[in-house]
């Protein structure tokens, strides 16, 4: 169901119906678009428009989808489940993984939002890029690449009152967007650094565990790569790789990347940082 959900950019409200779809999985195939409504707490209405964004004609047709979907999976199980039985928790969560990188494989065969997301980025001096607690690392890691491309990255990795001073200082410096990695747990101080920045004129590009993450927002480009969640702490292998094709992607929208790659590595011989 999730898969389903991912890859469309939903409103609050459509983020509500999903939220209540997934709370109630075994039951979302048999519930009628009133019923739907009335545990989700919208209109039945609006039950049909999020049918609509998702791609189908209206709500029975989604339903039929999730009715054929719940049926096939019971098929799978009962003949493979000897298989899946096999596997120890650790090769389940990298299972796990592999499907969650395959949906991002799948996600990116469109590559539209990447590029779009790519051009805004390499577009911004400066460009700043949040993650706190969870996040951070994979913000980090970012922020390392992009600053051997880019002309000014600000990593943005502390909450709090900083936050604010650091985002105030990237737009009077002139940036024009913020990419944000937000990973649950969601930090309320993710949510309230990304309000800030897009009431201070900042186009915000966010890679998220999910198109309806708590950080989603209508007016930002939201790039979705699931998180692993079988081990005790949560894998991201996939929102990691998304973060290296924004990479590549805002590579492309900058002309003189590669001139700075190959002088990052010149400087890099001269001074031997690197053990051959």
């Amino acid at each position: 169901m999730l898969k389903l959900f991912e890859g469309h950019r939903l409103t609050p409200t459509q983020r509500r119906i999903a939220h209540c779809m997934v709370r109630r999985a075994e039951d979302a195939p048999f519930l009628s678009s009133v019923e739907l409504a009335e545990l989700a707490g919208v209109s039945q209405p609006s039950v049909t428009r999020f049918a609509v964004a998702l791609g189908f004609d209206g709500y029975p047709a989604l339903r039929r989808q999730l009715r054929e979907g719940e049926q096939g999976a019971q098929s799978a199980q009962g003949a493979g489940g000897a298989d899946g039985e096999a596997y120890n928790e650790y090769q389940q969560a990298v299972h796990a993984e592999i499907d969650n990188l395959r949906h991002l494989a799948a996600l990116l065969a469109d590559p539209a939002p990447v590029e779009r997301a790519g051009a805004l980025l390499a577009a911004s001096r400066p460009l700043p890029v949040l993650g706190l607690r969870a996040a951070a690392a994979q913000a980090g890691g970012f922020a390392y690449f992009a600053a051997k491309v880019h002309p000014d990255v600000r990593l943005l990795d502390e909450g709090g009152s900083m936050l604010v001073d650091r985002i105030d200082a990237a737009v009077r410096a002139g940036a024009s967007a913020l990419l944000c990695f937000a990973l649950p747990r969601h930090p309320r101080e993710t949510l309230e650094g990304l309000e800030y920045a897009r009431g201070a004129g900042l186009r915000v590009v966010t890679v998220a565990d999910s198109a309806f993450a708590p950080v989603a927002h209508p007016d930002d480009l939201l790039l979705p790569a699931a998180v692993g969640t079988g081990l005790a702490f949560d894998t991201a292998c996939a929102p990691m790789l998304l973060g290296r094709v924004l990479l590549e992607a805002m590579c492309d929208g900058l002309p003189d990347a590669q001139a700075r790659l190959e002088d990052f590595d010149v400087r890099a011989g001269e001074r031997g940082l690197f053990a051959e």
